[in-house]
């Protein structure tokens, strides 16, 4: 998910990551979450996970975790998030 907000609160949202990082790991379905930040633009940043399934991650998308996280910085925002649901091609070494 590309996350662009503004600059003055780049600072609190990546505690606001750091604080919730853990618990949204722990979701169930799960299985990995990383933060990136544009090296050239600040307040823009990129969450990368990866679940279980799509229910899984709607399942998170509409938990009390999600809401308590989302309301805290929603309005923080100055772009509008985009997310993308992609599927692994890599091929693999047999």
């Amino acid at each position: 998910m590309k996350l662009t907000m503004d600059p003055a609160r780049a600072a609190e949202f990546e505690a606001i990551f750091a604080d919730r990082q853990e618990a949204i790991r722990h979701y169930p379905g799960c299985r990995h979450l990383e933060l990136w930040k544009d090296r050239s633009h600040i307040g823009v940043y990129f969450t990368y996970s990866i679940w279980e399934g799509q229910d899984a991650l709607d399942n998170y998308r509409h938990s009390p975790l999600f809401a308590e996280v989302w309301a805290g910085i929603k309005g923080w925002f100055t772009g509008k998030p985009e997310a993308w649901s992609l599927d692994d091609r890599t091929p693999r070494l047999q």
